[in-house]
Formats: C-alpha cells, sequence, structure tokens
C-alpha cells in the first residue's frame, strides 16, 4: 500500500524537490527570519558537506522531548496519503527508539553522515543516497553522527503512529566510528 502511495506522491515530491530547488539564498533568509530558526548557519554547515535542496525547517519543538539534542522539521508533502518530511539533526542528535504504527517508514539520506539501527540488528551509517526501508512496527532509532549535521527524508503513510520508547544507550551511540 505504502509502496503504491508512494508512487501517487511521486509528482508531489518532485515538484517539492524542483521548487525547493530554486530557492536562493535571499529566499533562505526571508525563511529564517520568519521561522525563528538560525537556517543560516544551518544551511551554510551542510553546505559545507556537500548542499542541500529542501528547506532546513522549523525548530522541532513538537518532538524534542524524543531527541537527544537540536532538530529541525520541513514538511514537503502530505495528505494525498503519503507524508515527506526533510529532519535535520544537529552533530550527536539523534532521536529514542521508537515504533511506527500503520505505516512503515522510507529515510532518504541527503546530507551529512547519520546513523540508523533496526532493534536486534547492529547500527548502520547513512550518507548522501542511502535509501532505508524500516518495516511497519519494528523498534528503531536513527540521526546524526556525533560531529556531523545530517538530513534524511522521512516517507511514510499518512495517519501512522509513532509510539515513542527509551533513548539509546548513550555509551553505544558513542562508541559508532
Amino acid at each position: 500500500m505504502l509502496q503504491k502511495n508512494i508512487s501517487k506522491a511521486g509528482k508531489s515530491l518532485m515538484a517539492g524537490v524542483l521548487a525547493a530547488g530554486l530557492i536562493s539564498a535571499a529566499g533562505v533568509e526571508a525563511a529564517a527570519s520568519k521561522a525563528d530558526v538560525p537556517v543560516q548557519e544551518i544551511t551554510q554547515a551542510i553546505e559545507g558537506m556537500g548542499h542541500t535542496v529542501f528547506p532546513i525547517g522549523k525548530d522541532n519543538v513538537a518532538y524534542e522531548q524524543y531527541f537527544t539534542g537540536k532538530s529541525y522539521l520541513a514538511p514537503l508533502a502530505g495528505g494525498q496519503g503519503v507524508g515527506v518530511s526533510n529532519v535535520t539533526f544537529a552533530p550527536g542528535t539523534i532521536n529514542h527508539w521508537h515504533i511506527h504504527h500503520k505505516s512503515c517508514q522510507v529515510l532518504v539520506g541527503l546530507s551529512g553522515t547519520g546513523w540508523y539501527q533496526i532493534w536486534g540488528q547492529e547500527p548502520q551509517k547513512m550518507m548522501p543516497g542511502v535509501t532505508v526501508t524500516i518495516p511497519e512496527g519494528v523498534k528503531h532509532w536513527h540521526g546524526a553522527a556525533p560531529d556531523s549535521w545530517f538530513q534524511h527524508l522521512s516517507i511514510m503513510q499518512d495517519g501512522a503512529g509513532t509510539e515513542w520508547l527509551e533513548p539509546v544507550d548513550e555509551a553505544a551511540y558513542k562508541a559508532l566510528k
């Protein structure tokens, strides 16, 4: 079902990609003043890693209790069966273990270096272009490497729910290489 919905949303996602790619530096600065987020500073850091065509978004205050540091959320598409968001993680920021209900989650690495882990498996590095499918109902976490900004697209079926669980073991995360 999600794969079919992702295909339907492809035109909407591509339009968002093209529109975001046309944003000028002046447009980013204007967005920063409206969003009350240091977008220019974040954008400069990410540009140093290979750039991004997606907006950084707003401070992810609604979910900050489930993250170890700062994250930013930019919804790109939704309401047509599938939701697509750009999530930007500050260095060292990851989310808690969690489970998605009523949808798998597709993660697409965009910029920087990150990690994800599915419960019972070894952590895996994420880089730009890496695509991961987290099956529905599977415990996992994801986020930035300790020394890198990281962005990924999150693609999920509209109406999915997230069950937030315990934080990732800090020592295990810091040991990742």
